[in-house]
């Protein structure tokens, strides 16, 4: 039984060689030796026989298993052209013994691939960067460059145009892009590229950063201002600013990008919208010149006829401002005997109807939720803003003792009465008086009183005060034109002095 068998194996082994006269032991090479290709790239390939610097071979490529291009009569076996999708094979005749071998095969996919963009963070943190990363492309390390583009509204449309980003002209050899300084809410999008003509995949969909800041040039505002709402009310959220042609944008916990349209209605810079249509979601406002607003961040209450909603900022607060933060029903009734949490922390053991903040400060930024009668509201986070260095010192002088305050307000006179004084003389000139009674003692002038005195101004004659310290106080003199002359007519020197 076993020598019927040992042919047997044989014969099957040589029909696995040789099918149709065909032997599995050539090769088809690529030039660049990428695993992965797609329609649109070009590509080089080489059938290989491995029987050297054999002339005596025909090669042709088949595609999908039909004849696709040819070679013959020469020992020429490279192929270079436009890829189109498919799966490719090379195959080599020997014309002296009629022998021929086929490789193996390579793939071509039907379209370019479409990388996906990922930001972090995506609320943006003052002084802190953003990182953008371009993922998706299952063989990253062959020959890609990745580019980066900020993502702008097309007025035309509802989708983005795309604008490279500086730095990011020639592609970066990493699918990571650091952006320094961004303050404002913002898109971009991605996409690689390769080989030469350079062939792009498709555009990522876009993705954003969000400012929660408002600013005068693009601001986003909710009626009801606060973040958590119930299902039965509506909900209307305002683009203002100095652009036109305003457009909500709205993006899901899904991940979808969706407009106003999507269960609201866009009356000019307004759009109205039932919470019915979403539970937590972030919304803001674009222009058709590319402006972007402040971002919020809404969410939705899902018990339709007993939830209880937390009350609280839809904008960030600013470092020392007082908050009030409380709990309300469907009816909107105020609750008391409410708990309230931060970080899904009990911050008092009693209940109260409101939790009062004094002056917020940067610990206090978090998750906030109450609590009544064992119900809790959704998490909601606030947002503190930290004050800018100016708006700080303007606090700390609002809070000094009034001592300091007179001494401020004395000195701040004090300086005033010596610009004026120099802004009436040239250079170092000051006007002289002296009284009118030329017995008199030379006066010392207290800075409250000194414009009476020159009111009193009828006399001349060589005394003359200089602002120094607190007092005006007389220095050396000398003669002075009559005072009945004209400026035109006098010439006056300004003399050195000294105190």
């Amino acid at each position: 039984m076993e020598k019927t068998l040992d042919p047997l194996l044989g014969l099957l082994l040589l029909t696995s060689l040789f099918c149709c006269g065909q032997a599995q032991d050539a090769v088809l090479t690529t030039e660049p030796n990428w695993s992965t290709f797609y329609s649109g790239e070009f590509v080089t390939f080489r059938c290989d026989m491995n029987e050297g610097e054999n002339s005596d071979w025909e090669y042709k490529l088949n595609k999908n298993n039909e004849s696709y291009l040819s070679i013959k009569k020469d020992k020429n076996n490279t192929f270079t052209f436009l890829l189109h999708s498919g799966e490719y094979q090379c195959c080599g005749h020997k014309r002296s013994s009629d022998e021929t071998k086929c490789s193996n095969t390579v793939t071509v996919s039907a379209s370019p691939p479409q990388p996906v963009l990922s930001v972090s963070p995506s609320w943006l943190n003052p002084g802190a960067s953003v990182t953008l990363s371009c993922e998706g492309l299952e063989h990253q390390p062959a020959g890609w460059r990745f580019f980066w583009y900020k993502a702008v509204p097309d007025p035309s449309s509802s989708s983005y145009t795309s604008e490279l980003l500086p730095g990011s002209t020639n592609g970066t050899e990493q699918n990571s892009f650091i952006i320094n300084g961004s303050t404002l809410t913002a898109g971009f999008v991605c996409r690689a590229g390769r080989g030469e003509p350079e062939f792009y995949t498709y555009y990522s969909e876009p993705k954003f950063i969000w400012s929660a800041d408002p600013r005068p040039a693009a601001s986003l505002s909710v009626n009801p201002d606060r973040v958590q709402h119930f299902r039965s009310e509506s909900v209307s959220l305002s683009c203002e600013g100095n652009s036109a042609g305003w457009r909500v944008k709205r993006f899901t916990e899904r991940g979808e990008l969706l407009d106003c349209s999507y269960g609201g209605r866009m009356n000019g810079s307004t759009c109205t919208i039932e919470p019915f249509y979403f539970i937590n979601e972030v919304f803001w406002c674009e222009s058709k010149s590319g402006e972007f607003s402040n971002a919020v961040n809404i969410s939705v209450q899902n018990y339709y006829y007993d939830g209880i909603i937390l009350v609280s900022p839809v904008h960030p607060v600013t470092e020392g401002d007082p908050v009030t933060l409380s709990c309300r029903d469907k009816k909107q009734q105020l609750l008391s005997n409410v708990f309230f949490y931060h970080n899904d922390k009990l911050i008092h053991n009693d209940s109260r109807g409101e939790l009062k903040i004094s002056a917020v400060s940067k610990s206090d930024e978090g998750f906030y939720k109450c609590q009544h009668s064992g119900k809790d509201s959704p998490r909601s986070w606030m947002s503190v803003r930290v004050s800018s260095p100016a708006s700080f010192l303007f606090l700390k002088l609002l809070i000094i003792g009034p001592a300091v305050r007179i001494v401020l307000i004395f000195l701040l006179l004090l300086f005033l009465c010596c610009r004026r004084n120099n802004d009436s003389s040239a250079i170092t000139y000051h006007h002289a008086f002296t009284p009118a009674n030329q017995d008199a003692p030379p006066l010392y002038l207290d800075p409250i009183n000194w414009q009476e005195l020159l009111q009193k101004g009828e006399a001349t004659g060589s005394t003359r005060f200089s602002c120094v310290s607190t007092h005006l106080l007389p220095v050396s003199t000398t003669s002075l034109p009559d005072a009945s002359r004209s400026p035109q007519d006098s010439s006056l020197q300004a003399p050195l002095h000294h105190q």
